[in-house]
């Protein structure tokens, strides 16, 4: 790839010192520390959600990451499955209201307040101790094909299990999950988290350079009135009251928004905010992430080599390993009404408030769900004519004919593979199919156009939220009592599909 040409940034003048709210989101570090105690509050807490959820999974689970159980049947789902450990029944008297997926974990919050976490658990992420969970035996009458030559999986890391000392008297309002740690949002602001963050050469630690892994949740002191956190493959961001956006974690493709200095790595595991002000919203892919001010301006920063942060050169160039090394103003994303961003890996999506969805970033794997035929321009292709990325925001089409009635009110990403909720509760899927994430079914190739899932477990059910992993995926919805607006649902969609 040639050479990256990076825009001038705009946005970078000076902040007033006069204490209201600035013009620009891009301030400088030592104007925030210094001015701290003086900035105003310019965002709500957030509150707990309370619709309980039937949750499904799918994908591949060799890592516990399905929750279904120590069966060696439950490794490969190829269509949503009820998860029957997180059922009213099962909970006792309530349901789970919120999810968030990590690469090979997943933790989920009930409507008393607990938090179950099942996957696997080799760097503390699930919050409570696996180690003496007894081995499942095979059954020796079963069906051989219904097992694999690995044998079951682990009782305690496969079966939802409640996290460990974490009775909390404040509501917890959100959860996170990178690919090695845990982290949960609590009403008053606080921030809870184990397990720890890894980098290249392997372990980095949790917090400090003294603690490793830390295997039951820690308040992290340098943390008030947090808003939100969003996770990424091995870092955290966390926005609070006053607009300003913290960082900690792996730093090397500059996903902490600044320079980690190789003899100061540690100090990476230590939130730092990082001259980012007035931001409403952050989010994060694997290695590169995003934040939206108060005027609707969209930054990003990191890893950027098949454009997923959407910036190119002048002349739509891309630079292999190209790097975002601060928060970048991205004009193709600024001012158009974004309200949620999912990335994975090398793709991401962004929602707008009219229910569109744009995607970019790499190709190779159909991540961002254009047809081939379909590319626009930009489309970013190697010397010998094959598509390698969509760098420029592209809005996507739904069902065959690209119905201009279904809007979309979630997204989500795993690694290599994406979904999009419509406002009416069906999902569609795409992207890298090996695995059987995206829900679809056994399939010869990847997705390269948004597929609606059809399945029996979920054709009822009014879908919320979806999130995803390396190779799984999950989703909670409610279901429809009301069979005939179900049936018209459904009739609806198979019209909007059909050829």
């Amino acid at each position: 790839m040639v050479a990256l040409q990076r825009k001038k940034r705009t946005g970078e003048q000076s902040a007033e010192r006069n204490g209201k709210r600035h013009k620009s989101a891009l301030v400088t570090s030592s104007f925030i520390l210094h001015s701290y105690s003086k900035l105003p509050d310019i965002n709500d807490y957030s509150k707990q959600k309370t619709v309980g959820l039937d949750v499904f999974v799918w994908g591949t689970g060799s890592m516990c990451e399905l929750g279904l159980g120590p069966a060696a049947s439950t490794k490969e789902v190829k269509r949503p499955r009820l998860n029957p450990y997180l059922t009213e029944e099962k909970l006792g008297g309530t349901r789970v209201v919120d999810f968030a997926v990590g690469g090979m974990h997943t933790l989920a919050l009930d409507g008393k307040n607990r938090v179950w976490s099942w996957g696997t658990n080799d760097s503390g992420v699930l919050g409570r101790d696996t180690s003496q969970a007894k081995e499942a035996l095979k059954d020796m009458d079963a069906d051989a094909s219904e097992d694999d030559e690995d044998g079951d999986l682990n009782e305690a890391e496969s079966t939802p299990g409640l996290v460990e000392n974490l009775a909390l008297e404040d509501e917890i309002v959100q959860l996170a999950a990178t690919d090695n740690l845990s982290a949960v949002l609590l009403s008053n602001g606080d921030v809870y988290a184990w397990g720890c963050f890894r980098c290249n050469e392997g372990l980095l630690g949790f917090l400090h350079q003294d603690i490793k892994i830390q295997r039951t949740p820690m308040k992290i002191a340098q943390l008030q009135n947090i808003v939100q956190i969003a996770a990424g493959k091995d870092h955290l961001l966390a926005l609070d009251s006053k607009g300003i956006v913290f960082a900690w974690g792996n730093g090397q493709q500059f996903q902490l928004g600044r320079r980690i200095l190789e003899r100061h790595r540690f100090k990476s595991l230590e939130p730092q905010q990082f001259g980012l002000y007035n931001i409403k919203y952050v989010a994060s892919g694997d290695f590169h992430c995003f934040a939206i001010d108060h005027a609707d301006n969209v930054y990003a920063w990191g890893l950027n080599q098949f454009g997923q942060c959407a910036l190119t050169g002048a002349n739509g160039e891309l630079e292999d390993g190209s790097i975002l090394m601060k928060p970048t103003m991205i004009p193709e994303l600024s001012q158009r009404g974004i309200q949620q961003i999912a990335a994975g890996e090398h793709h991401t999506l962004a929602l707008t408030k009219d229910g569109v969805v744009l995607a970019w970033g790499r190709y190779d794997m159909k991540e961002v769900g254009i047809p081939e035929d379909q590319l626009p321009k930009s489309t970013f292709k190697d010397q010998h004519g094959k598509p390698r990325s969509v760098p420029v925001p592209t809005e996507l089409k739904f069902g065959q004919k690209g119905k201009a009635e279904v809007k979309i009110k979630a997204i989500g990403c795993g690694s290599h593979h994406s979904f999009a909720v419509t406002n009416d509760g069906f999902v569609y899927a795409w992207g890298f199919s090996e695995t059987y994430a995206p829900g679809l079914g056994n399939l010869d190739d990847d997705v390269e156009r948004p597929t609606r899932i059809v399945n029996t477990a979920t054709k009822n059910e009014d879908i919320l939220m979806i999130g995803a992993g390396g190779q799984f995926s999950v989703s909670g919805g409610v279901k429809i009592d009301d069979e005939d607006k179900a049936e018209d649902r459904i009739e609806k969609y198979n019209e909007i599909d059909e050829e």
